[in-house]
């Protein structure tokens, strides 16, 4: 299930870099670049979770949260993602109603992990997702994956690939996004190691079987889908 995130950040670079990052993971974004729009934004529509910032344009974040938290319905998530490190404004993010505070700069994949404990936590139990892909399934729970019902073994690498290529299915995972996740960065230098993952996620998923599920998308990247006229 797609988890749907208000992004509130003037930096609109870093927005961008945080949005692609996190539509990898299978979250959709909308976003503010200051706090009106935040407010507005939040006040009109269903958010699983927000991330803030706090030096905005028009009303700072602090503001945003009060007068969100004021409104005693609009208990959606708050993660502050600010620069500022000092002890009182946190505690000032955390009296009025923030959820987690996160100091920039801080990486992308902590940023995902603790928006993911944080809607886990605040919508209940442990993540029971199970992605499914024509007869592939992929229980996040459990890490168990089955094709017709036949278990697959998959070492951590092809099975992070093949968890991003399920989320987006049946849309295309760009190569760089999947060096980003894997290894930190962009690097062509990767290119190999990639080429080597995906042949292993490939004997693992399809050469036992009569169709092919995963699918290269030449210069871009790679899709999983139940055929490629679907995609």
């Amino acid at each position: 299930m797609a988890r749907n995130l208000l992004i509130v950040e003037d930096d609109r670079d870093l927005a961008s870099n945080l949005i692609d990052f996190l539509e990898v993971y299978g979250y959709t974004a909308d976003y503010a670049s200051d706090g009106m729009s935040a407010l507005t934004l939040a006040q009109e529509n269903a958010y699983d979770l927000i991330v803030l910032d706090l030096s905005l344009p028009r009303m700072d974040g602090l503001r945003v949260c009060r007068q969100l938290r004021e409104n005693q319905q609009n208990r959606m998530p708050i993660v502050v993602l600010t620069a500022k490190d000092d002890i009182e404004t946190k505690i000032a993010a955390f009296d009025i109603g923030a959820d987690d505070y996160v100091v920039k700069p801080a990486s992308l994949r902590e940023v995902e992990v603790r928006i993911r404990a944080l809607i886990r936590r605040t919508q209940g139990g442990q993540e029971t997702e199970a992605l499914q892909v024509g007869d592939l399934r992929f229980d996040i729970g459990t890490m168990k994956i089955a094709r017709a019902g036949v278990p697959i073994s998959l070492a951590p690498v092809p099975a992070k690939i093949l968890l991003m290529l399920m989320r987006q299915s049946p849309n295309v995972v760009h190569r760089l996004a999947i060096n980003r996740e894997l290894w930190g960065n962009e690097d062509h230098s990767e290119s190999h190691a990639l080429i080597v993952h995906m042949h292993a996620l490939r004997n693992a998923v399809d050469k036992p079987f009569d169709r092919q599920l995963i699918h290269t998308v030449r210069g871009f990247g790679y899709r999983i889908a139940q055929d490629e006229s679907a995609l």
